[in-house]
């Protein structure tokens, strides 16, 4: 409860008062230019560390692996680009403290360590089959369900066209 009320109450009002100073200092529309000026290049730095962050999970998806620090960064990634669009000083400053690699890297050290990775995959016949998975490394073990049909291994192919 603390929290959203620091979220919600206390950081807009410091970062009205900080806007208001600044404005006083260098003028209103230079501040406002300011703010518009870290808000583009905030945007533009989450596109190319985003873009970055997902070209490394597709590539460790595709050598068989859960990109579980990947996922983490994506995370941190999108919260630092809604406070970079979110008018202020202080927001700016977290938001480029999530979209520069060496403060995210160890925000993601921290924040991996609440995370449980969870692998999942598919059957035909059951849905989803997946399990708590402690080394990220290793696939999850499927769990058995005895409704699946004796023959699990066949695929069946076929194409179908509706006439309305």
């Amino acid at each position: 409860m603390r929290f959203l009320f620091l979220l919600f109450v206390i950081i807009p009002l410091i970062e009205i008062v900080l806007l208001i100073n600044v404005g006083e200092i260098i003028g209103a529309w230079y501040t406002i230019g300011l703010v518009l000026l870290s808000a583009f290049i905030g945007v533009n730095m989450l596109r190319r560390q985003g873009l970055s962050t997902l070209m490394r999970a597709r590539s460790k998806m595709d050598g068989g692996e859960i990109p579980a620090h990947e996922m983490v960064e994506g995370i941190i990634l999108a919260v630092g680009g809604a406070l970079l669009v979110t008018p202020g000083f202080v927001t700016d400053f977290f938001g480029f403290c999530c979209l520069i690699p060496f403060t995210r890297h160890a925000m993601v050290a921290k924040l991996r360590k609440h995370f449980t990775v969870v692998s999942a995959q598919h059957s035909a016949f059951n849905g989803f089959q997946g399990g708590f998975d402690q080394n990220p490394h290793q696939g999850a073990a499927p769990r058995t369900d005895s409704r699946r049909p004796s023959d699990s291994g066949s695929t069946y192919e076929g194409e179908y066209r509706r006439d309305d």
